[in-house]
């Protein structure tokens, strides 16, 4: 995005107008189920334990998630991914691993609820999952029913073995049956971006996946960052983009390169999805996941994404997210190789006022009140966290 331009872009996300869409194009607005109205927060099995999940996996990580501080800093969902199902019963039902989860998964989700706690589960919209397991294709009402009996609240839908198929109709079919099912469950579109979802995926899921997969390495995330923010515009309270889940702690990217990622999600108002294992997880990773600064940036009630308004050199780079109450939420982001100092311009970042006091998220302190700009010195692969915060003329 060039510079000048990202001014008015900005300023325009503050107050989105509704446009009628044109002849063949779907509507924008956003699903309205009441739920998702900030970004979903919890923690997804895949990332870390991939296929290896179990019953005593997710009671552990529930148990872990709420002693380490993350429930009340605002993870809610805890999320089973892939290769929990084995099979179809006679009647058609899915039926769960009995070896990995002996006692079914209802009572899985009732330890869970138990806990102040929401439970996710994961399925697939094609004929199988990416591990090929049953797929919800031709049984979208049924695993519907069965996920709301068990006490489903959040379902997470991929997008393998869907080959021949319209994703609009097919995610449009799993919503319309999870709105007849009689329980609220927050909708996760997961096609990867591959059918330009963020043209049709708002008035059908909450969040919806506007990448391929990450991996834990500093290029993937940087990667996703350029692809999610193209789409801005889209996002709303109860509609999201998902630049896909958090790596943070698992062992691939630096502590500054986790601080940067968790940064860069909170501006872009993404789905804040754990990935680590939190049973293990060192007192830097809890840090960063549960610093309540970063994580108000990211709930934030008005629901912009947030977007690219200066690059300077191109490693060098100013992100800014309106919130609420007038302040801005900025990132100072150093993509580069080494230690270099990244200058904010109060006017980018569409404040009407020359005059601003600014804090820093990370250190946790209070910067002062400065004039036109801020500069701070980012380290390599790094970001300084600010807020911004226009001081009104008397």
């Amino acid at each position: 995005m060039h510079s000048r331009l990202a001014k008015p872009l900005l300023a325009a996300l503050l107050v989105a107008p509704v446009v009628a869409p044109g002849p063949g194009r779907p509507s924008r607005a956003a699903l309205d189920n009441g739920l998702a109205r900030t970004p979903p927060m919890g923690w997804n099995s895949w990332n870390h334990f991939g296929c290896n999940v179990s019953e005593q996996l997710i009671k552990e990580t529930t148990d872990a998630i709420a002693a380490s501080g993350m429930r009340d800093a605002g993870y809610r969902y805890v999320v089973i991914d892939d290769c929990w199902e084995v099979a179809r019963d006679a009647a058609g039902a899915l039926v769960a691993d009995s070896t990995r989860f002996p006692h079914g998964i209802k009572a899985l989700a009732d330890y869970v609820h138990a806990k102040g706690l929401g439970f996710g589960i994961y399925t697939d919209a094609g004929t199988y999952t990416c591990q090929r397991r049953p797929g919800t294709y031709g049984h979208e009402e049924q695993d519907a029913r069965t996920f709301a009996a068990w006490g489903v609240d959040y379902v997470k839908e991929d997008w393998c073995h869907a080959e021949g198929l319209d994703a609009p109709t097919q995610y449009a079919k799993f919503r319309d049956a999870l709105a007849k099912a009689g329980r609220p469950i927050v909708f996760s579109i997961c096609e990867w971006g591959s059918n330009q979802p963020w043209e049709w995926a708002p008035q059908i899921g909450n969040l919806w996946r506007t990448t391929g997969d990450i991996q834990d390495k500093w290029a993937s995330m940087i990667s996703l960052l350029d692809l999610s923010s193209q789409h801005a515009s889209v996002a709303r309270p109860g509609a999201w983009n998902d630049p896909d889940m958090l790596e943070v702690g698992n062992g691939g990217m630096t502590d500054d390169e986790y601080r940067a990622h968790f940064s860069l999600w909170a501006i872009m108002a993404a789905p804040l999805m754990a990935g680590n294992d939190v049973r293990s997880m060192s007192a830097a990773t809890r840090d960063i996941l549960t610093n309540p600064e970063l994580i108000a940036v990211d709930q934030d009630s008005l629901g912009v994404q947030g977007m690219l308004v200066r690059e300077g050199p191109p490693e060098l780079q100013v992100w800014a997210k309106p919130l609420k109450d007038g302040a801005r939420a900025v990132a100072l982001l150093n993509r580069g190789d080494s230690a270099a100092k990244v200058t904010a311009r109060f006017d980018r970042l569409g404040l009407r006022t020359d005059s601003a006091t600014v804090r820093d998220l990370w250190a946790r302190a209070d910067r002062g009140a400065f004039r036109r700009e801020y500069a701070a010195t980012v380290p390599a692969h790094g970001v300084t966290m600010l807020r911004v915060t226009p001081i009104r003329a008397k």
